[in-house]
Protein backbone atom coordinates (compact mmCIF):
# COMPACT_ATOMS: atom_id res chain seq x y z
CA UNK A 1 0.00 0.00 0.00
CA UNK A 2 1.45 3.51 -1.19
CA UNK A 3 2.49 5.97 1.73
CA UNK A 4 0.25 9.42 1.69
CA UNK A 5 2.39 12.47 1.14
CA UNK A 6 2.60 13.35 4.49
CA UNK A 7 1.65 10.30 6.26
CA UNK A 8 0.87 10.27 10.16
CA UNK A 9 3.46 7.97 12.21
CA UNK A 10 2.02 6.67 15.13
CA UNK A 11 4.74 5.10 17.13
CA UNK A 12 2.95 2.39 20.45
CA UNK A 13 5.37 2.45 23.05
CA UNK A 14 7.55 5.21 24.35
CA UNK A 15 10.54 2.78 25.73
CA UNK A 16 13.99 2.55 24.17
CA UNK A 17 12.97 1.11 20.56
CA UNK A 18 10.04 3.88 20.44
CA UNK A 19 12.15 6.98 21.54
CA UNK A 20 15.13 6.00 19.87
CA UNK A 21 13.22 5.60 16.46
CA UNK A 22 10.85 8.47 17.09
CA UNK A 23 13.62 11.09 17.98
CA UNK A 24 15.76 9.82 15.12
CA UNK A 25 13.01 10.25 12.55
CA UNK A 26 12.32 13.60 14.35
CA UNK A 27 15.94 14.57 13.03
CA UNK A 28 15.97 12.90 9.52
CA UNK A 29 12.26 13.93 8.81
CA UNK A 30 12.23 17.53 6.19
CA UNK A 31 9.85 20.33 7.76
CA UNK A 32 5.92 19.34 7.49
CA UNK A 33 7.14 15.78 5.77
CA UNK A 34 4.98 13.80 8.28
CA UNK A 35 3.49 13.83 11.85
CA UNK A 36 4.59 11.94 14.64
CA UNK A 37 2.48 11.06 17.82
CA UNK A 38 4.35 8.60 20.42
CA UNK A 39 1.36 7.05 22.86
CA UNK A 40 2.92 5.73 26.06
CA UNK A 41 1.36 5.46 30.03
CA UNK A 42 4.56 6.77 31.06
CA UNK A 43 6.01 10.53 29.65
CA UNK A 44 9.48 8.67 30.28
CA UNK A 45 11.71 6.28 28.71
CA UNK A 46 13.57 4.38 31.19
CA UNK A 47 17.29 2.79 30.22
CA UNK A 48 16.93 -0.77 31.94
CA UNK A 49 19.84 -1.11 31.99
CA UNK A 50 21.10 1.35 34.56
CA UNK A 51 18.62 0.65 36.92
CA UNK A 52 20.18 -1.70 39.44
CA UNK A 53 22.54 1.05 39.49
CA UNK A 54 20.05 3.55 40.25
CA UNK A 55 18.96 0.60 42.86
CA UNK A 56 22.00 0.69 44.49
CA UNK A 57 22.51 4.29 44.80
CA UNK A 58 25.20 4.62 42.53
CA UNK A 59 22.75 7.05 39.71
CA UNK A 60 20.33 9.05 40.92
CA UNK A 61 17.08 7.60 39.72
CA UNK A 62 15.65 10.36 37.42
CA UNK A 63 19.48 10.52 35.32
CA UNK A 64 18.05 6.80 34.18
CA UNK A 65 14.67 7.92 32.68
CA UNK A 66 15.02 10.33 29.56
CA UNK A 67 11.88 12.84 29.87
CA UNK A 68 10.05 12.30 26.05
CA UNK A 69 7.99 15.48 25.91
CA UNK A 70 11.61 17.41 26.34
CA UNK A 71 13.27 15.27 23.68
CA UNK A 72 10.43 14.91 21.10
CA UNK A 73 10.00 18.23 20.60
CA UNK A 74 8.51 17.48 17.43
CA UNK A 75 6.46 14.88 18.17
CA UNK A 76 2.53 14.72 19.87
CA UNK A 77 3.26 12.85 22.94
CA UNK A 78 -0.16 11.41 24.43
CA UNK A 79 0.27 9.88 28.03
CA UNK A 80 -2.33 6.83 27.87
CA UNK A 81 -2.27 3.47 26.95
CA UNK A 82 -3.24 1.77 23.57
CA UNK A 83 -6.05 -1.02 24.60
CA UNK A 84 -6.74 -1.95 20.71
CA UNK A 85 -4.88 -1.63 16.82
CA UNK A 86 -7.25 -2.59 14.15
CA UNK A 87 -4.36 -2.03 11.27
CA UNK A 88 -7.04 -2.81 9.13
CA UNK A 89 -8.94 0.32 9.31
CA UNK A 90 -5.68 2.18 10.46
CA UNK A 91 -7.07 3.11 13.96
CA UNK A 92 -5.50 2.64 17.45
CA UNK A 93 -7.67 2.61 20.21
CA UNK A 94 -6.15 4.69 23.69
CA UNK A 95 -7.02 5.35 26.98
CA UNK A 96 -5.67 8.58 28.29
CA UNK A 97 -4.87 8.69 31.88
CA UNK A 98 -7.53 10.96 32.27
CA UNK A 99 -11.53 10.66 30.12
CA UNK A 100 -12.18 8.21 28.41
CA UNK A 101 -11.24 6.06 25.01
CA UNK A 102 -10.65 7.66 21.93
CA UNK A 103 -9.96 6.57 18.48
CA UNK A 104 -6.15 7.75 16.87
CA UNK A 105 -6.03 7.26 12.89
CA UNK A 106 -2.68 6.91 11.25
CA UNK A 107 -0.70 5.54 8.21
CA UNK A 108 2.47 4.42 9.41
CA UNK A 109 2.86 2.12 12.44
CA UNK A 110 5.46 1.45 14.97
CA UNK A 111 4.79 -1.25 17.63
CA UNK A 112 7.10 -0.71 20.32
CA UNK A 113 5.43 -2.14 23.27
CA UNK A 114 8.38 -3.97 24.65
CA UNK A 115 7.75 -6.64 27.20
CA UNK A 116 6.45 -7.41 30.67
CA UNK A 117 7.72 -9.49 33.80
CA UNK A 118 6.75 -13.14 32.94
CA UNK A 119 5.25 -14.52 35.87
CA UNK A 120 4.08 -18.22 36.58
CA UNK A 121 1.24 -19.44 38.62
CA UNK A 122 3.59 -19.98 41.96
CA UNK A 123 1.53 -19.64 44.90
CA UNK A 124 2.37 -16.30 46.69
CA UNK A 125 3.87 -15.09 44.03
CA UNK A 126 1.89 -11.87 43.42
CA UNK A 127 1.42 -11.27 47.20
CA UNK A 128 5.29 -11.04 47.94
CA UNK A 129 7.55 -10.56 45.04
CA UNK A 130 8.29 -7.33 43.59
CA UNK A 131 9.58 -7.36 39.90
CA UNK A 132 12.60 -5.43 38.29
CA UNK A 133 11.63 -3.38 35.35
CA UNK A 134 10.61 -0.17 36.24
CA UNK A 135 12.18 2.83 37.85
CA UNK A 136 9.70 2.46 40.54
CA UNK A 137 10.41 -0.84 41.53
CA UNK A 138 14.25 -0.59 41.52
CA UNK A 139 13.27 2.55 43.86
CA UNK A 140 11.23 0.37 46.45
CA UNK A 141 13.61 -2.34 45.86
CA UNK A 142 16.43 0.14 47.52
CA UNK A 143 13.99 1.82 50.17
CA UNK A 144 12.83 -2.04 51.13
CA UNK A 145 16.47 -3.09 51.51
CA UNK A 146 17.86 -0.15 53.49
CA UNK A 147 14.62 -0.61 55.75
CA UNK A 148 15.35 -4.55 56.32
CA UNK A 149 18.41 -3.17 57.48
CA UNK A 150 17.14 -0.97 60.09
CA UNK A 151 14.29 -3.23 61.42
CA UNK A 152 17.33 -5.88 61.98
CA UNK A 153 19.76 -3.76 63.97
CA UNK A 154 16.42 -2.64 66.01
CA UNK A 155 15.09 -5.58 67.24
CA UNK A 156 16.69 -8.90 69.66
CA UNK A 157 14.33 -11.55 68.09
CA UNK A 158 16.40 -13.69 66.06
CA UNK A 159 14.08 -15.38 64.02
CA UNK A 160 12.64 -11.48 62.51
CA UNK A 161 16.30 -10.59 62.06
CA UNK A 162 16.67 -13.71 60.02
CA UNK A 163 13.89 -12.93 57.87
CA UNK A 164 14.29 -9.33 57.30
CA UNK A 165 18.38 -10.11 56.11
CA UNK A 166 17.46 -12.58 54.15
CA UNK A 167 17.06 -11.70 50.34
CA UNK A 168 15.83 -13.79 47.48
CA UNK A 169 16.32 -13.22 43.46
CA UNK A 170 14.42 -15.55 41.30
CA UNK A 171 16.08 -15.47 37.86
CA UNK A 172 20.08 -15.75 37.02
CA UNK A 173 19.90 -13.65 33.57
CA UNK A 174 21.25 -10.08 33.28
CA UNK A 175 18.50 -8.33 35.64
CA UNK A 176 19.02 -10.89 37.92
CA UNK A 177 22.52 -11.07 38.52
CA UNK A 178 23.43 -7.51 38.17
CA UNK A 179 20.09 -6.54 40.61
CA UNK A 180 21.65 -9.02 43.12
CA UNK A 181 25.45 -7.66 42.81
CA UNK A 182 24.27 -4.19 43.42
CA UNK A 183 21.97 -4.43 46.13
CA UNK A 184 23.88 -7.23 47.75
CA UNK A 185 27.35 -4.52 47.41
CA UNK A 186 25.00 -1.41 48.85
CA UNK A 187 24.03 -3.57 51.63
CA UNK A 188 27.21 -4.63 52.36
CA UNK A 189 28.92 -1.18 52.31
CA UNK A 190 25.61 0.55 55.03
CA UNK A 191 26.57 -2.13 57.16
CA UNK A 192 29.47 -0.10 58.34
CA UNK A 193 26.95 2.30 59.92
CA UNK A 194 25.18 -0.76 61.77
CA UNK A 195 27.31 -2.06 64.30
CA UNK A 196 24.85 -4.32 65.21
CA UNK A 197 25.08 -6.35 62.25
CA UNK A 198 27.84 -7.90 60.20
CA UNK A 199 28.08 -9.38 56.95
CA UNK A 200 27.33 -12.82 58.05
CA UNK A 201 23.68 -11.93 59.47
CA UNK A 202 22.88 -11.32 55.66
CA UNK A 203 21.31 -14.09 53.49
CA UNK A 204 21.48 -13.79 49.70
CA UNK A 205 19.92 -16.45 47.26
CA UNK A 206 19.61 -16.93 43.94
CA UNK A 207 17.56 -19.08 42.04
CA UNK A 208 17.94 -20.15 38.46
CA UNK A 209 16.03 -23.06 37.10
CA UNK A 210 19.19 -23.58 34.29
CA UNK A 211 22.11 -25.36 34.73
CA UNK A 212 24.40 -21.78 34.92
CA UNK A 213 23.63 -18.27 35.03
CA UNK A 214 24.41 -15.76 32.34
CA UNK A 215 24.43 -17.73 30.20
CA UNK A 216 24.60 -14.45 27.84
CA UNK A 217 28.08 -14.27 28.51
CA UNK A 218 29.45 -17.93 27.78
CA UNK A 219 30.19 -20.85 29.72
CA UNK A 220 33.27 -20.33 31.68
CA UNK A 221 32.59 -16.85 32.49
CA UNK A 222 29.07 -17.65 34.12
CA UNK A 223 30.81 -20.33 36.38
CA UNK A 224 33.85 -17.62 36.76
CA UNK A 225 30.48 -15.15 38.07
CA UNK A 226 28.79 -18.20 40.53
CA UNK A 227 32.57 -18.49 42.15
CA UNK A 228 32.55 -14.62 42.75
CA UNK A 229 29.54 -14.58 43.92
CA UNK A 230 29.67 -17.48 46.39
CA UNK A 231 33.26 -15.97 47.61
CA UNK A 232 30.89 -12.71 48.99
CA UNK A 233 28.87 -15.14 50.58
CA UNK A 234 26.07 -15.59 48.28
CA UNK A 235 24.13 -18.62 47.54
CA UNK A 236 23.56 -19.77 44.06
CA UNK A 237 21.31 -22.78 43.52
CA UNK A 238 21.12 -24.35 39.81
CA UNK A 239 18.62 -26.13 38.56
CA UNK A 240 16.44 -24.94 41.35
CA UNK A 241 12.68 -23.73 41.02
CA UNK A 242 10.48 -21.75 43.67
CA UNK A 243 7.89 -23.73 44.41
CA UNK A 244 5.62 -21.49 46.98
CA UNK A 245 6.11 -17.68 48.95
CA UNK A 246 3.07 -18.18 50.46
CA UNK A 247 3.30 -15.29 53.27
CA UNK A 248 6.82 -15.28 52.61
CA UNK A 249 8.07 -18.47 53.02
CA UNK A 250 10.16 -19.96 50.65
CA UNK A 251 9.62 -22.89 49.58
CA UNK A 252 12.20 -24.69 46.55
CA UNK A 253 12.48 -27.55 44.45
CA UNK A 254 15.16 -28.65 46.31
CA UNK A 255 13.52 -29.45 49.29
CA UNK A 256 14.69 -26.12 51.37
CA UNK A 257 11.88 -23.92 52.86
CA UNK A 258 12.46 -20.94 54.32
CA UNK A 259 11.31 -17.15 55.38
CA UNK A 260 12.18 -14.30 53.29
CA UNK A 261 11.23 -10.34 53.41
CA UNK A 262 12.26 -9.68 50.32
CA UNK A 263 11.79 -11.80 47.13
CA UNK A 264 12.42 -10.02 43.47
CA UNK A 265 11.38 -11.95 40.53
CA UNK A 266 13.52 -11.38 37.14
CA UNK A 267 12.60 -15.13 35.62
CA UNK A 268 12.37 -13.42 31.94
CA UNK A 269 10.10 -11.35 30.03
CA UNK A 270 7.51 -11.59 27.34
CA UNK A 271 5.75 -9.71 24.74
CA UNK A 272 3.47 -6.86 25.89
CA UNK A 273 -0.41 -8.36 26.39
CA UNK A 274 -1.92 -5.10 24.21
CA UNK A 275 -0.31 -7.15 20.77
CA UNK A 276 -3.57 -10.12 21.75
CA UNK A 277 -5.82 -6.93 21.06
CA UNK A 278 -4.37 -6.25 17.73
CA UNK A 279 -4.89 -7.79 14.11
CA UNK A 280 -0.70 -8.19 13.63
CA UNK A 281 0.29 -11.37 12.95
CA UNK A 282 1.57 -12.93 15.98
CA UNK A 283 4.22 -16.31 16.86
CA UNK A 284 3.79 -19.09 19.21
CA UNK A 285 5.21 -16.82 21.41
CA UNK A 286 3.19 -13.68 21.40
CA UNK A 287 5.42 -11.56 19.72
CA UNK A 288 4.79 -9.64 16.10
CA UNK A 289 5.88 -11.50 13.05
CA UNK A 290 8.80 -9.15 11.49
CA UNK A 291 10.90 -9.62 8.29
CA UNK A 292 14.55 -8.51 8.40
CA UNK A 293 13.82 -5.40 7.48
CA UNK A 294 11.64 -4.85 10.63
CA UNK A 295 8.72 -4.58 8.52
CA UNK A 296 5.66 -6.85 10.18
CA UNK A 297 4.28 -9.75 7.80
CA UNK A 298 1.11 -8.99 6.20
CA UNK A 299 0.29 -5.58 7.91
CA UNK A 300 2.27 -2.60 4.60
CA UNK A 301 3.43 0.23 6.24
CA UNK A 302 3.71 -1.14 9.92
CA UNK A 303 6.83 -1.86 11.76
CA UNK A 304 8.25 -3.32 15.14
CA UNK A 305 11.51 -3.98 16.83
CA UNK A 306 12.65 -4.79 20.32
CA UNK A 307 11.53 -7.20 22.91
CA UNK A 308 7.86 -7.92 21.43
CA UNK A 309 9.03 -8.55 17.82
CA UNK A 310 10.33 -11.61 16.25
CA UNK A 311 13.44 -11.01 14.02
CA UNK A 312 15.23 -13.33 11.90
CA UNK A 313 18.73 -13.24 13.14
CA UNK A 314 20.25 -13.00 9.84
CA UNK A 315 24.07 -13.39 11.40
CA UNK A 316 23.01 -17.30 12.63
CA UNK A 317 23.19 -20.15 10.55
CA UNK A 318 19.93 -21.47 11.77
CA UNK A 319 17.59 -20.00 9.43
CA UNK A 320 14.80 -20.36 12.21
CA UNK A 321 17.18 -18.08 14.61
CA UNK A 322 15.79 -14.75 16.17
CA UNK A 323 16.92 -12.10 18.15
CA UNK A 324 17.06 -11.98 21.84
CA UNK A 325 15.23 -9.99 23.93
CA UNK A 326 18.18 -7.35 24.51
CA UNK A 327 19.21 -4.09 24.98
CA UNK A 328 22.25 -4.41 22.63
CA UNK A 329 19.59 -5.56 20.16
CA UNK A 330 17.29 -2.45 20.78
CA UNK A 331 19.62 0.22 20.54
CA UNK A 332 20.69 -1.06 16.63
CA UNK A 333 16.86 -1.91 15.64
CA UNK A 334 15.71 1.03 16.56
CA UNK A 335 18.13 3.32 14.51
CA UNK A 336 17.64 0.83 11.64
CA UNK A 337 13.72 0.73 11.99
CA UNK A 338 13.60 4.49 11.40
CA UNK A 339 16.02 4.81 8.45
CA UNK A 340 13.83 2.04 6.99
CA UNK A 341 10.23 3.83 7.77
CA UNK A 342 11.73 7.36 6.65
CA UNK A 343 13.09 5.07 3.62
CA UNK A 344 9.45 3.93 3.19
CA UNK A 345 7.85 6.90 3.61
CA UNK A 346 9.89 8.86 1.12
CA UNK A 347 9.69 5.25 -1.73
CA UNK A 348 13.15 4.57 -1.00
CA UNK A 349 14.65 0.57 -0.72
CA UNK A 350 14.61 -0.39 2.99
CA UNK A 351 17.76 -2.53 4.54
CA UNK A 352 17.65 -6.07 6.68
CA UNK A 353 18.51 -5.54 10.47
CA UNK A 354 21.88 -7.82 10.39
CA UNK A 355 23.48 -8.16 13.64
CA UNK A 356 27.23 -8.50 14.41
CA UNK A 357 27.82 -9.74 17.46
CA UNK A 358 30.07 -7.30 19.57
CA UNK A 359 29.74 -9.23 22.91
CA UNK A 360 27.83 -8.72 26.25
CA UNK A 361 28.97 -6.91 29.51
CA UNK A 362 27.35 -7.67 33.12
CA UNK A 363 27.94 -5.46 36.31
CA UNK A 364 28.77 -7.72 39.05
CA UNK A 365 28.94 -3.96 41.47
CA UNK A 366 30.79 -1.76 41.98
CA UNK A 367 34.34 -2.10 40.34
CA UNK A 368 33.29 -5.98 39.49
CA UNK A 369 32.25 -7.52 36.37
CA UNK A 370 32.72 -9.81 33.36
CA UNK A 371 32.16 -9.52 29.55
CA UNK A 372 32.82 -11.82 26.36
CA UNK A 373 34.08 -9.93 23.61
CA UNK A 374 34.71 -11.61 20.25
CA UNK A 375 37.68 -13.86 20.89
CA UNK A 376 38.69 -11.77 24.57
CA UNK A 377 37.27 -12.70 27.98
CA UNK A 378 37.30 -10.08 30.47
CA UNK A 379 36.92 -10.11 34.35
CA UNK A 380 36.67 -7.63 37.18
CA UNK A 381 37.23 -3.86 36.77
CA UNK A 382 38.18 -3.45 33.13
CA UNK A 383 34.69 -5.66 32.60
CA UNK A 384 32.86 -3.48 34.93
CA UNK A 385 34.50 -0.67 33.01
CA UNK A 386 33.56 -1.56 29.49
CA UNK A 387 29.93 -2.19 30.51
CA UNK A 388 29.75 1.11 31.92
CA UNK A 389 31.51 2.72 28.85
CA UNK A 390 29.38 0.80 26.61
CA UNK A 391 26.10 1.55 27.80
CA UNK A 392 26.77 5.09 28.41
CA UNK A 393 27.35 5.46 25.06
CA UNK A 394 23.99 3.85 23.99
CA UNK A 395 22.26 6.26 26.87
CA UNK A 396 19.86 8.76 24.49
CA UNK A 397 20.87 12.56 24.93
CA UNK A 398 23.46 14.37 25.88
CA UNK A 399 21.75 15.90 28.95
CA UNK A 400 21.73 12.04 30.73
CA UNK A 401 24.74 11.21 29.69
CA UNK A 402 26.24 14.45 31.31
CA UNK A 403 24.24 13.81 34.38
CA UNK A 404 25.21 10.24 34.42
CA UNK A 405 28.94 10.80 34.22
CA UNK A 406 28.16 13.66 36.98
CA UNK A 407 27.12 10.80 39.35
CA UNK A 408 29.81 8.39 39.13
CA UNK A 409 32.65 11.48 39.54
CA UNK A 410 30.97 12.59 42.90
CA UNK A 411 30.82 9.03 43.61
CA UNK A 412 34.19 8.56 43.12
CA UNK A 413 34.90 10.97 46.20
CA UNK A 414 31.72 11.10 48.35
CA UNK A 415 30.57 7.76 50.12
CA UNK A 416 27.56 6.02 48.65
CA UNK A 417 23.99 7.38 50.32
CA UNK A 418 22.23 4.71 52.06
CA UNK A 419 19.43 6.40 53.24
CA UNK A 420 15.77 4.81 52.38
CA UNK A 421 13.67 8.04 51.06
CA UNK A 422 10.49 7.76 49.16
CA UNK A 423 7.11 5.86 49.36
CA UNK A 424 5.35 3.89 46.92
CA UNK A 425 1.93 5.03 47.51
CA UNK A 426 1.38 8.58 47.85
CA UNK A 427 1.74 9.84 51.29
CA UNK A 428 -1.18 10.66 53.40
CA UNK A 429 -2.16 13.41 55.82
CA UNK A 430 -2.09 12.01 59.20
CA UNK A 431 -5.42 12.84 60.98
CA UNK A 432 -4.01 13.57 64.60
CA UNK A 433 -1.41 15.84 63.53
CA UNK A 434 -4.10 17.38 61.18
CA UNK A 435 -6.06 18.00 64.09
CA UNK A 436 -3.28 19.67 66.10
CA UNK A 437 -2.61 21.54 62.92
CA UNK A 438 -6.20 23.27 63.15
CA UNK A 439 -5.68 23.95 66.44
CA UNK A 440 -2.54 25.67 66.54
CA UNK A 441 -3.86 27.39 63.45
CA UNK A 442 -7.08 28.90 65.56
CA UNK A 443 -4.80 29.76 68.75
CA UNK A 444 -2.37 31.78 66.55
CA UNK A 445 -5.89 33.74 65.07
CA UNK A 446 -7.42 34.79 68.00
Amino acid sequence: MRTPKHPHILVVGGGYVGMTAALRLQRKLKRNEAKITVIDPNSFMTYQPFLPEAAAGSLQPWHVVVPLRRTLKGATVIAGEVTAVSHADRVATVQPREGSETQIPYDVLVVAVGGVSRTLPIPGLVDHAVGFKTVGEALFLRNHVLNMLDAAASTSDRMVRRCALTFVVVGGGYAGIEALAEMEDMARDALKYYPRLSVVDMRWVCVEAADRILPEVGEDLGHYTQHQLSRRGIDVRLNTRVESMVDGMVELSDGDRFPADTIVWTAGVRPHPVLESTDLPLDERRRVRCRPDLSIEGAPNAWSAGDCARVPDLSSDDPEATCAPSAQHAVRQARVLADNVLASVRGEPTRAYRHKNLGSVASLGLYKGVAQLPGVKVRGFPAWFMHRTYHLGAMPTFNRKVRIVADWTLALFLSREVVPLGEPAAPKVDPLSARKSTTSTTTLSR
